[in-house]
């Protein structure tokens, strides 16, 4: 029985497919599944249900999946004691939640190759929830995520809170002078956020939802300086991570929207494997990174959008 064939199997059943299994691993997909077929001949048992789409493990393959899970962990394990000495080297697979990346991408992975040459970091960027589903399955090594306060995180994995913080209402300055509004007042003015699929978004909704209001969306879009350009410009109202905001170049160019009824408390979690080994240090420095650059001084704001004649 051996070992990348085994590592095969339980790629393909992570990925749910073939050809992400194969990209994962850095393998064609023919000699993919020649090492899948090769782990069923082994065994004298089909493992995947073939006529489901995604492709799905039969049950036998469902009960071996953990077990083989196992055997790659006790493999690296072996591994990691052998080069214990030696400083980490290899991929180092890393999550970002959405707007972070943009952020701190490129300062972070300057700072991680700078301590550790022998790495090749390769990052993702997306939201919170599926970055913490792909450290749980062991697709990730670590990730940086926002997450709701009082979440619990999956029990295959293992975090902490580098930074409490919360979700603040961004609106153009000067058009929201009161003390205190609630979400029903700021409804005819519209909302410009992240695309769905987004856990803020999904809050928003919720809130929105239960006070009989609707959610009338007026720009979505993935990049956060275009959203907070969009605010600048009356577009609608904004919602991010305070630090976001504080360190977008936008802090002197936009107001906080006091909305009373609607004040989600938000955590910066680092999330990681239970057994990071010989990638625990570089793990805890991607997570000092990121928590560092958020404390740096806010960057320089982008121009304003020039006016439009009449």
């Amino acid at each position: 029985m051996k070992i990348e064939d085994i590592e095969a199997f339980v790629a393909v059943v992570r990925s749910q497919s073939l050809s992400r299994a194969a990209h994962e691993l850095g393998l064609t997909q023919p000699i993919l599944t020649r090492r899948v077929q090769g782990f069923e001949s082994e065994l004298g048992a089909e493992l995947f249900d073939r006529q489901t789409k995604p492709l799905r493990p039969t049950a036998l393959g469902q009960r071996l999946y953990e077990p083989c899970r196992n055997v790659l962990q006790s493999m690296d394990t072996v591994r990691e004691l052998a080069a214990s000495d030696l400083p980490p080297s290899g991929g180092l697979r890393l999550g970002l939640t959405q707007g972070l990346g943009e952020l701190t991408l490129m300062p972070l992975l300057a700072d991680l190759r700078s301590h550790w040459p022998g790495l090749a970091p390769q990052v993702a960027t997306g939201w919170g929830g599926p970055l913490i589903e792909k450290v749980a399955l062991d697709a990730l090594d670590a990730a940086v995520v926002f997450q709701a306060r009082g979440k619990p995180l999956p029990r295959s994995v293992e975090g902490r809170v580098l930074q409490k913080t919360r979700l603040v209402v961004l609106g153009r300055a000067g058009d929201w002078s009161r003390r205190s509004y609630r979400l029903a007042d700021c409804s005819e003015a519209g909302w410009v956020l992240n695309p769905d699929g987004c856990g803020f978004r999904a809050g928003l909704q919720r809130a929105l939802a239960e006070k009989g209001l609707p959610l009338r969306l007026r720009l979505d879009t993935y990049s956060r300086d275009l959203q907070l350009q969009a605010v600048e410009q009356g577009v609608g109202l904004g919602l991010l991570p305070l630090p976001l905001f504080e360190r977008s170049g936008f802090a002197g160019r936009l107001d906080i929207v006091p909305v009373a009824d609607f004040k989600p408390a938000v955590d910066l979690w680092l999330v990681h494997g239970k057994e990071p080994g010989r990638l625990q240090a570089p793990v805890e420095q991607f997570a000092a990174s990121v928590a560092g650059l958020l404390k740096t001084i806010a960057p320089p704001a982008p121009a304003p959008a020039p006016a439009t004649g009449a």
